[in-house]
């Protein structure tokens, strides 16, 4: 087996979740998103991420807006929508309960 492999899909597994996660603090630039992720060690591609955020919104989980940038072109923030927002409830149970799961496995010596 490909240690390296399993991590990597490890990682992918969670992704979808800290996404939303990160946007449900309110309103977020992409870069933002990539930035957190990439520190918390989560992702370290960056090409991962625009094809997720379309895909979440594409699912009706995520919305965006438009800001003007003094500094450049106008910046696309992301937000979640009401249903994005229950999904997100949805997996944070899960992952509460899969948490625990796992605790109870790995404590046994």
């Amino acid at each position: 087996m490909d240690l390296e492999n399993a991590q990597v899909q490890m990682r992918k597994g969670i992704l979808e979740y800290c996404i939303l996660h990160i946007i449900s603090r309110g309103e977020i630039y992409a870069s933002e998103i990539l930035y957190e992720l990439i520190n918390a060690k989560i992702m370290v591609v960056e090409g991962t991420l625009y094809p997720l955020l379309t895909r979440l919104k594409n699912s009706g989980l995520l919305d965006y807006k438009w800001v003007e940038s003094t500094s450049g072109p106008p910046r696309k923030y992301y937000v979640l929508t009401e249903t994005g927002q229950l999904f997100l409830d949805n997996l944070n149970n899960t992952w509460d309960e899969l948490s625990e799961s796992v605790t109870t496995i790995i404590s046994k010596k």
